[in-house]
């Protein structure tokens, strides 16, 4: 199912990319669970709680920076509707699978990979789906983008007002 989504969204970043908040580098570098290695993908959620959750999920909780943005981003597919995702052709469980990580190491591409490069090549800007991190609750949710811009359909805005993640000035 087809959504679009305007308010503010939020990530909680390693320290190391503080200064690239609209990034994806990371998340092409790594691979994460709803993006192949090389694909880049701002992960997002729709509160700060969820947020800090999914950057702590391992561990005693590590140093992090929370962001926030304004966001306008249509074509969004919605990963928590049950029916719009039997059409895509995933069960919730395959969704939550945690093994996905090990296939991915095992050089082959877990299903929630292979629905968002088929989900990208729609021209889907992004995707909905409920938080899979330890404690989240029924409903938190993350929006994974792998559009996003200055301007519409996928507009992400830093909100920087006091421009604390520019870098210093030279004396």
């Amino acid at each position: 199912m087809r959504v679009d989504y305007s308010g503010l969204l939020f990530r909680a970043l390693n320290p190391l990319w503080a200064r690239t908040p609209l990034s994806g580098e990371g998340a092409a570098r790594f691979g994460g669970r709803f993006n192949p290695r090389g694909m880049a993908a701002l992960y997002t959620s729709l509160k700060p709680e969820t947020a800090m959750r999914e950057a702590n999920q391992v561990g005693a909780f590590q140093p992090i920076t929370l962001v926030a943005y304004r966001a306008q981003i249509a074509r969004v597919f919605d990963a928590t509707d049950t029916p719009a995702m039997a059409s895509a052709g995933l069960t919730p469980d395959q969704l939550a699978d945690p093994q996905w990580r090990d296939v991915m190491l095992s050089g082959q591409m877990p299903p929630t990979q292979r629905l968002a490069l088929r989900l990208h090549e729609e021209g889907y800007s992004g995707l909905l789906v409920p938080s899979f991190a330890p404690h989240a609750s029924a409903g938190d949710r993350n929006l994974v983008l792998w559009q996003w811009g200055d301007a519409p359909p996928a507009m992400l805005q830093l909100i920087d007002d006091q421009q604390r993640l520019s870098p210093p000035a030279r004396q």
